[in-house]
């Protein structure tokens, strides 16, 4: 078993495809199933079903995979840290980031740090919070920057900030003029809110029961651009992060705070406990921390 066999079935199990695999890993389709199907031999089980529509995991490929990203993982380490004796912020980085932040805080932080940090090879991975904290229990990326809470007994979460919630609305809405709106002005309201599979619908709507305020919920959708565009179609109004107000250039939406208690949540970024921290992953906390001063 070698490392680069591993990296081969971990290529194949994440795009699907021995094709997509071999042009991610830059070698040529025929010499990585080669190599794949001496694993199997060696192994004496067959890691994937070959389909017409791709391949897919056996039973003992998924038993193999978990070990084959901790392998690989714990190799790269060992390199980077090697490496790193120099003390070069250098190297691959590999960020998850959920897509309720990821449009608005990373681009402008990584443009900084990439300037400060050229030698870097950045990866940035959208995904919800579930998904993100199974990346970063298995390895497969540094870092993970979501909001409270995110869970996991092997990770060390540090808070960045904390930012309120804002009402999204269309420029000419009958509230667009108020400095501020009340949560007894939004009964009649039409909401339209993320799938629930964003924390940021969880934190909203337990935000709401704990203001015995019930959202009318008209409409879900898979991301804030989208119910960004039914708002100014006024299709209905939404709950938003700040942050998204910061990057809205279009004078056809505004943003307003609630009175009283307003809704917010809190950033943090968070690593595993039992990887071992580069150098270009300890540099990337610090620019984010400096990124809010």
């Amino acid at each position: 078993m070698e490392l680069h066999q591993l990296r081969y079935v971990l290529a194949v199990a994440e795009t699907g495809r021995f094709s997509r695999a071999a042009a991610r890993c830059g070698v040529a389709q025929p010499s990585l199933s080669q190599q794949v199907q001496k694993l199997e031999r060696e192994l004496g089980q067959p890691l994937f079903d070959r389909l017409s529509g791709g391949a897919v995991l056996t039973e003992a490929g998924q038993r193999l995979l978990g070990h084959a990203r901790a392998i690989l993982a714990a190799a790269d380490a060992a390199r980077q840290e090697v490496h790193e004796v120099k003390g070069e912020v250098a190297g691959r980085l590999s960020l998850g980031v959920i897509p309720t932040i990821a449009p608005y805080l990373i681009p402008p932080v990584l443009k900084r740090f990439m300037r400060a940090h050229a030698g870097v090879e950045p990866a940035l991975h959208e995904h919800v919070t579930d998904r993100l904290i199974e990346q970063l229990a298995s390895g497969a990326i540094d870092l993970a920057v979501a909001s409270l809470p995110l869970d996991h007994p092997l990770f060390h979460v540090e808070a960045l900030f904390t930012e309120p919630l804002l009402l999204v609305l269309p420029s000419r809405h009958r509230l667009a003029e108020r400095p501020a709106v009340g949560w007894d002005e939004l009964a009649e309201e039409r909401f339209l809110i993320l799938h629930e599979m964003h924390c940021l619908t969880g934190q909203t709507l337990g935000f709401c029961r704990r203001q015995g305020a019930e959202l009318n919920v008209v409409m879900r959708g898979e991301q804030l651009t989208t119910i960004l565009h039914m708002v100014t179609l006024g299709l209905g109004i939404s709950l938003v992060p700040k942050m998204v107000a910061g990057a809205d250039r279009s004078a056809r939406r505004v943003y307003r705070p609630l009175r009283g208690e307003s809704p917010q949540r809190t950033i943090a970024v968070a690593w595993h406990l039992s990887r071992y921290r580069t150098n270009a992953s300890r540099a990337f906390v610090e620019a984010l921390k400096e990124s809010e001063k």
